[in-house]
């Protein structure tokens, strides 16, 4: 009996991809609360921009709501998402002597504080970021309503008029392209020479790795697929890098039943990562279903090595998690690595 050869493929695996530090406690946070406290565990908003994680979490007993007026007075705790929130959402949870657990990303938080420190130096605040994001809502929620000037395109610098150009200073939304906000600090620094910039970088470093990442493995693709939900910043941005790279295509997709396959060309070059909030068994069913159809080629592409660890907060470090709960939060990635080796 004759068997016919798969063809091939090569398939540039980008490393780092896919959960990040601030992801991956975010939802350590919800998992432990979830065993210390037991069911329901409110969340404010998605813990995380994944609908993967979402859905596992709330089969754990886990209730999503959107404002805290959803939440009933019975004692059980509420987490406020990664992205950060408002002051005035944990004012309120305290007026009503709720529990809560704050799983703002440590460097979200910062930005924060940057944001804080340009206004008590009596400088005017520039947010560089994207109108109606949870993080940029939070942002804008830390200081007084209007003391924050919301800063999308260069066509928004040309416009923006300050009260006093030498007393301004900018943040920006940690999940931006980098080149973008290059272009728009850039005309913002052209057009204020004494503007004043945050105390460290506000764009977190996890959102810089996977761009860089991205744009290594791009040049002569003729596919990048971008594991990630619609609504991730930091993943549509990597869509946006990998086609300014050089990818023929870059497709964003939030797993396996998105796969545009009519792209997969054999005896070409591929390439495959993912966004901050991805877990990697996304990732995983992706190459397994390529590994069914082709003979893989794996390429890793790798431009940093992420060793950052955020603890969670020392009211649930004592608390233990199960082999099965450890997997859900390290996202259960296995077969990328065992493709590679």
């Amino acid at each position: 009996m004759s068997t016919t050869a798969k063809p091939a493929l090569t398939i540039r695996l980008c490393e780092p991809r896919g959960f990040c530090a601030g992801v991956d406690r975010a939802i350590q946070i919800v998992v432990l609360a979830l065993k210390r406290f037991g069911a329901p565990v409110y969340v404010r908003h998605e813990i995380v921009h994944n609908k993967y994680v979402v859905e596992g979490l709330r089969g754990m007993g886990a209730v999503f709501v959107r404002e805290l007026d959803a939440i009933p007075d019975d004692g059980q705790p509420v987490v406020f998402s990664a992205h950060g929130v408002p002051k005035s959402i944990p004012a309120e949870a305290a007026r009503r002597e709720m529990l809560y657990l704050d799983a703002t990303c440590p460097l979200v938080s910062k930005v924060h504080k940057q944001a804080m420190r340009h206004m008590r130096l009596g400088r005017q605040v520039l947010l560089i970021g994207h109108r109606g994001h949870p993080e940029v809502v939070g942002t804008m929620g830390q200081l007084p309503d209007g003391a924050v000037i919301l800063i999308e395109t260069e066509e928004d610098v040309a416009a923006f008029e300050p009260t006093d150009a030498a007393a301004l200073g900018f943040v920006t939304q940690t999940t931006l392209s980098v080149d973008d906000t290059a272009g728009i600090l850039a005309a913002l620094q052209h057009k204020f020479p004494l503007l004043h910039a945050p105390s460290s970088e506000s764009i977190c470093y996890a959102t810089t790795n996977r761009q860089d990442a991205v744009k290594a493995a791009a040049p002569g693709t003729s596919l990048f697929l971008i594991v990630g939900a619609p609504n991730s910043s930091n993943s549509k941005r990597l869509v946006e890098v990998a086609e300014r790279a050089g990818a023929s295509v870059a497709v964003l997709v939030q797993g396996l039943q998105d796969m545009p396959w009519e792209h997969v060309i054999p005896d070409t070059t591929i390439a495959l990562s993912a966004g901050a909030s991805a877990p990697e068994i996304l990732t995983d069913a992706i190459l397994e279903a390529l590994r069914t159809r082709f003979e893989l080629r794996i390429e890793l592409v790798q431009t940093a090595i992420e060793t950052e660890n955020f603890p969670v907060m020392r009211s649930l470090r004592d608390v233990p998690l199960a082999k099965e709960d450890m997997a859900f939060v390290n996202g259960q990635g296995a077969a990328a690595q065992a493709l590679i080796n």
